[in-house]
């Protein structure tokens, strides 16, 4: 028996399956969150990764989308998505009961650093299911005594539940008030950002959110925090910015498109500088997540 490839390590552990469809719930704006029973896909998913779904039968290409939250002892996976073009809206027409194939998990996830607990996590837009699906999975993990704070940006309706927090966040302005219900039910801190005016959203984008909440810090309590992220470019173009000028760690989970998702045709590739060296790295296997300060954006 051959030895694991060190320059392969996705090799192994991304499965193949035709996955029963559970529930497709419909939210505004032309949202859906698709729950499917895939056991070895949930038996192996982390924060960060994502799965390569089938829309239609018709449709030979498969979509990538991030993983919002896993039941491994129940086998589902479930994806929240916004329908665009018409792979995606092909998917939302897909019924409890149907079959879909899936290939995933796929990626490399977010690694949390025990050595900084107080986490900043924020999500933007596409990129809120692999930042929620961190956020849970710090309450069962041990390894540190973690301090999570989610700041959710939107400029359509966020598609889950949400409270009106009973008390303001230190840190953070009055105008936001606004939570979100399955976080908060967890013992897990969050507020929403908005541009669009949504309510009991601070008004304005989430990283201008995060500086507010970093601007009322000791440097003693900056040394213990992290920041982890996930959105559309210009989102994370601006937490490279914020990292950089507060001068601390962040790893980013990349949007990029995609063909065969699993680093054989090298159709999402982006420069990554590491060591001082100029790289050309797949966002599918190598990625999504990356340290913020290797990422160059074109």
């Amino acid at each position: 028996m051959s030895s694991p490839d060190p320059a392969r390590p996705h090799r192994g552990t991304i499965h193949l399956c035709e996955a029963e469809v559970l529930s497709h719930e419909a939210h505004a704006a032309d949202q859906y969150i698709l729950r499917v029973r895939a056991e070895a896909c949930a038996a192996r998913a982390q924060p960060g990764s994502f799965a390569h779904l089938t829309c239609d039968d018709e449709l030979p290409m498969r979509r990538p989308l991030s993983i919002m939250r896993v039941d491994p002892e129940a086998g589902w996976v479930e994806f929240l998505y916004k329908t665009h073009g018409h792979g995606l809206t092909r998917l939302s027409r897909r019924r409890p009961g149907e079959r879909l194939s899936v290939l995933g998990p796929i990626g490399t996830p977010f690694r949390p650093d025990p050595a900084r607990p107080r986490l900043l996590l924020l999500g933007g837009g596409v990129g809120i299911p692999p930042i929620l699906f961190l956020a849970e999975s710090l309450a069962g993990d041990r390894r540190a005594d973690w301090q999570p704070l989610v700041l959710m940006g939107s400029e359509i309706p966020f598609p889950f539940d949400i409270d009106q927090a009973p008390a303001s966040l230190a840190g953070l302005p009055a105008s936001a008030s606004a939570a979100l219900q399955p976080l908060e039910s967890q013992g897990i801190a969050s507020r929403l950002s908005s541009a669009a005016g949504l309510p009991g959203c601070y008004p304005g984008y989430v990283t201008d959110l995060a500086r507010h909440w970093l601007d009322t810090l000791t440097a003693a309590e900056r040394n213990q925090v992290a920041i982890h992220a996930c959105g559309p470019t210009p989102m994370l173009r601006a937490v490279c910015a914020l990292v950089a000028e507060y001068a601390l760690p962040c790893q980013v989970s990349l949007e990029e498109y995609m063909a065969c998702a699993v680093g054989g045709c090298a159709g999402c590739a982006v420069e990554i500088v590491r060591d001082g060296q100029r790289q050309m790295k797949r966002v599918c296997v190598d990625g999504p997540v990356f340290e913020a300060a290797e990422v160059r954006f074109q």
